[in-house]
């Protein structure tokens, strides 16, 4: 995927993300048929450089990869796993993340980043039915457990990186539902 010679890539806002983050306290808030549930987690972020590509000869993307695994804290068991891409459109200013999951769920949210000093900050959103900044997912997830939107906020400050980040769904008869989750994790490499 890579045209450049790698260490000429400028990642500009993205490059900060790069490397493997930890984090031990986490809290996921989730949706429950009778109840909402509060998760305590701990998780592993792996982002990765994964050089350009060039859109119709037109726009220049820089890319990072990603690998998110997430655990429970009372059993040690992974109960979420993502992966996907940042991407930063120097000409326009526009970051991008790209979010699959393995529940039949993938999106790709738009958004910015600021700099401040040594702070980066990331906000991207993305809505159903928005032709721009959508999600797709499977007929049962649609039917069942339908995501309405998405948005996610990120700020690195050195080596920690805070998340916010909301997903908004339908499901168990629970409209506009808030599934948050959020954690600081602090870069290990």
């Amino acid at each position: 995927m890579a045209n450049s010679a790698e260490s000429e890539l400028d990642y500009g806002p993205l490059a900060c993300l790069i490397g493997t983050w930890s984090g031990s306290d986490g809290t996921d808030v989730a949706p429950e048929p009778d109840s909402t549930e509060r998760s305590p987690f701990y998780e592993v972020l792996t982002i990765e450089a994964a050089g350009d590509v060039d859109n119709a000869d037109e726009q220049e993307l820089m890319i990072l990869r990603y690998h998110q695994q997430v655990f429970r804290k009372s059993n040690d068991k992974q109960f979420h796993d993502q992966v996907g891409y940042w991407l930063w459109c120097k000409a326009s200013g526009t970051i991008m993340q790209s979010v699959t999951i393995p529940r039949g769920v993938t999106l790709l949210a738009g958004g910015t980043a600021s700099v401040d000093g040594d702070t980066t900050t990331l906000e991207v959103a993305a809505r159903d039915g928005d032709p721009d900044w959508g999600i797709a997912q499977s007929p049962f997830m649609r039917d069942k457990a339908r995501t309405l939107g998405f948005t996610h906020k990120l700020t690195v400050q050195g080596g920690s990186l805070h998340y916010e980040e909301t997903t908004l769904l339908d499901i168990y008869d629970q409209h506009n539902f808030e599934h948050t989750d959020c954690n600081t994790l602090i870069r290990q490499s």
